[in-house]
């Protein structure tokens, strides 16, 4: 009581100040607030903006976990040290001492993106004098889960001020938004410093500080290797699991279609979205298959092998899974009618795809299509509401004629 007691006194203290946000943030992620709607009619509802922000951290926490092992089993695994893992509860793979190292490096990506990004969204909570939104409680989580494990931490607090600010704040901070934040900084840590973004060494712990040493590692991931036309390292059962390189959290396929799942069922993750990106990334790698197969392309071309793949599989390497079912089903930056749903997910499907085939130098293009569709999100749903305009302006002509 003695803490709760001197917060709230502080809050008090402070109220009607430029630091009256600061204090009421640092209240309220403590205890509940107990401010209630004094008139007007109000909804009467258990969930607010903090329990549905909650809610996506409880759906990412297995992809962090499993994250931090991989970190460490394929640091081991590349350098030699460990046999590969033969099932989804293999001790190669649950082993402490691959959490341990996955610890050492996830850890500190986590504190960082938190600290930096908490610490900006203060700073325009006191300078606007608004209340501190909990809109980067997510934010915060999904950063170091899409970048590599070796990313150096200055480097990633720079990009959370870059994405926070141009991504967030300069549109009026949380439910204002145009552009997904964490993708934002995504976007500003590929183009600011591709040499860390990309390559076959980035993927896994310490291997770029082995580079020409006789046991370098080479952590090139399922993507680099089909773009190259390399025959693939990993099995579809591995790709499935998430025994393979990439970024922190967006490796297994299995945890993030059961994170999906709790999503829809939790109803805070649009079903529409996820299946309609599904099929749309489906019918384009179905259309490059059928190019492969008719002949219309030859194996010399440097987009044959992401080509080749079965269009299935495209589901299961990189970050197109991860991006459909946390990224894509953003409400602030995603469809708000239903039919603008199924055509943004789908389009944000399609062009993953398509970016990560005609662009072999970085063989991933969900990042880039989500973006794209965040920006032409309200311009599907101004188009989908004129034609509702239009067809009931049909139907009422009709009836009165």
């Amino acid at each position: 009581m003695g803490l709760k007691q001197n917060l709230h006194n502080l809050k008090e203290k402070y109220k009607g100040t430029k630091m009256a946000p600061a204090f009421n943030a640092i209240h309220t992620f403590l205890y509940l607030p107990n401010e209630t709607t004094h008139g007007g009619t109000h909804i009467k509802a258990a969930d607010d903006l903090k329990r549905t922000m909650n809610i996506v951290i409880m759906a990412l926490i297995p992809c962090l976990i499993f994250g931090m092992f991989n970190a460490g089993y394929q640091h081991y695994l590349a350098a030699g040290e460990l046999e590969r893992a033969t099932s989804f509860f293999s001790g190669e793979f649950w082993n402490m001492n691959n959490f341990f190292i996955g610890l050492k490096k996830v850890l500190p990506l986590v504190i960082v993106s938190y600290l930096v990004g908490l610490v900006v969204e203060f700073i325009f909570a006191v300078i606007k004098g608004h209340e501190v939104e909990e809109g980067y409680l997510v934010t915060g989580m999904l950063v170091p889960l899409i970048v590599p494990v070796d990313t150096p931490l200055w480097m990633l607090a720079v990009a959370v001020v870059f994405g926070v600010v141009i991504g967030k704040e300069v549109f009026g901070g949380t439910g204002m938004n145009i552009l997904n934040p964490a993708l934002t900084v995504r976007a500003f840590l590929f183009f600011a410093y591709p040499t860390w973004m990309s390559g076959d060494k980035v993927w896994v712990h310490d291997a770029v500080n082995r580079v020409g040493q006789p046991d370098a590692i080479s952590g090139e991931t399922m993507l680099g290797s089909l773009a190259q036309n390399l025959e693939p390292k990993y099995s579809v059962w591995e790709q499935f699991m998430g025994f393979i390189p990439g970024s922190v959290g967006e490796t297994s396929t299995l945890l993030i279609l059961l994170g999906g799942l709790f999503l829809v069922f939790a109803k805070i993750g649009s079903w529409r979205i996820m299946v309609s990106a599904i099929i749309g990334a489906l019918v384009m790698g179905l259309m490059f298959n059928q190019v492969v197969e008719f002949g219309w392309i030859t194996s010399g071309s440097k987009f044959y092998g992401l080509m080749t793949v079965d269009f299935w599989q495209h589901l299961l390497i990189g970050g197109l899974a991860f991006g459909i079912v946390y990224m894509a089903t953003d409400p602030v930056t995603g469809s708000q009618t239903n039919k603008g749903k199924w055509i943004y997910g789908f389009l944000i499907g399609f062009f993953s795809v398509m970016i990560r085939v005609f662009n072999p130098a970085y063989p991933e293009g969900v990042m880039l299509a989500i973006l794209l569709m965040n920006v032409f999100a309200p311009t599907i749903d101004h188009y989908v509401v004129q034609g509702n305009v239009k067809r009931r302006l049909k139907r009422l002509k009709v009836k009165t004629a």
